[in-house]
């Protein structure tokens, strides 16, 4: 007998999520095109095809649901059977997913000053999921059978959602030893502007660029993890339930969260690009300075009576502006 939750409870539950993580890509995509007007016609285009497809996918979903809900409405025996709309609502989110992890992947690239050995493994994987994806689809479109699917083809689906969690996890462990690395040298910096700026300066300094790397940090970490969460949980499924559609319900999650991670990753460089500039105008007086001890030649024990040396009042005005290139992360 059909356990209607596990079957069609799963799809629609899944289908539910992923239209309204839809609708927020469908959101992202025009705050996108309203805060970056001046963007790379690249960009925009990129973009684009990732709401296009995300569209697409979408239509899938609830050709699904409907194949599934309505139109075999009672016909437990159709359970098994694998509709068009299911197999190319595969294929859709592993193209969707090859975009954004390219994406990624060229952002990494420039953040390590064109380093291949660390961005090459990212696109090899993410070409290998995407031709895994492709045999799903195709299988599927063909044998229309979830029982001889996975009788045969089980590994294929399965290989193709572990590359993904692959590309996932090295994605977020190269940002965050890259981002660590770009403190260390934002650090490094600091120390060395000590010498050419007040104190309160360099802590100011410092306090933004480690704002910005935290927050960088926290967000990669935070995307990273959903995306390969809800590709474990879609994994966990498919292999150790076999009467069940639970597995689809994930997937049906999974290209939304990949659109959603590169249209937030566009979208928060505004924000970032109010905390990556600091201007400060500070008056220093000299001569203040001098009777502070703040140079050797002020303390009184240092005075020559034989000789006076008169310091003329001085002011400077230094203006120092701080930029952190958050284009490249």
């Amino acid at each position: 007998m059909v356990d209607v939750p596990k079957t069609h409870g799963a799809l629609l539950l899944g289908g539910l999520v992923a239209t309204g993580l839809s609708g927020i890509v469908t959101v992202q995509s025009i705050v996108y095109f309203k805060l970056y007007p001046m963007d790379d016609s690249i960009l925009k285009a990129l973009v684009v095809l990732i709401w296009g497809l995300d569209l697409a996918h979408s239509g899938f979903i609830c050709a699904a649901i409907w194949e599934y809900l309505i139109s075999n409405y009672g016909n437990a025996p159709e359970i098994d059977f694998i509709p068009l709309s299911i197999a190319l609502s595969i294929v859709f989110t592993a193209i969707l997913t090859f975009f954004v992890h390219c994406f990624f992947a060229h952002r990494i690239f420039r953040l390590s000053q064109r380093n291949w050995y660390i961005t090459c493994p990212i696109g090899v994987l993410a070409l290998a999921r995407l031709v895994s994806a492709s045999v799903t689809s195709a299988e599927m479109i063909k044998l229309h059978s979830f029982i001889l699917f996975k009788e045969h083809f089980r590994w294929v689906f399965s290989l193709g959602l572990a590359l993904s969690c692959a590309v996932d996890i090295w994605v977020t462990l190269s940002l965050f030893i890259l981002l660590q690395n770009s403190r260390n040298r934002s650090m490094r910096y600091c120390f060395l502007a000590l010498f050419i700026s007040t104190c309160c300066l360099l802590d100011t300094v410092y306090s933004s660029l480690n704002h910005i790397i935290d927050s960088l940090i926290l967000y990669t970490f935070e995307m990273g993890s959903l995306t390969c969460a809800a590709t474990i949980m879609s994994m966990i499924c498919w292999l150790t339930m076999n009467d069940n559609l639970i597995f689809m319900g994930f997937h049906f999650v999974i290209g939304k969260l990949y659109a959603n991670s590169l249209l937030a990753t566009l979208n928060t460089r505004r924000g970032l690009r109010r905390a990556q500039t600091r201007s400060h105008n500070d008056i220093m007086d000299l001569d203040n300075l001098r009777r502070r001890g703040a140079f050797p030649f002020s303390n009184p024990s240092f005075n020559n009576t034989n000789s006076e040396i008169h310091f003329p009042h001085v002011q400077i005005s230094v203006e120092k502006s701080v930029e952190y290139d958050v284009e490249r992360i």
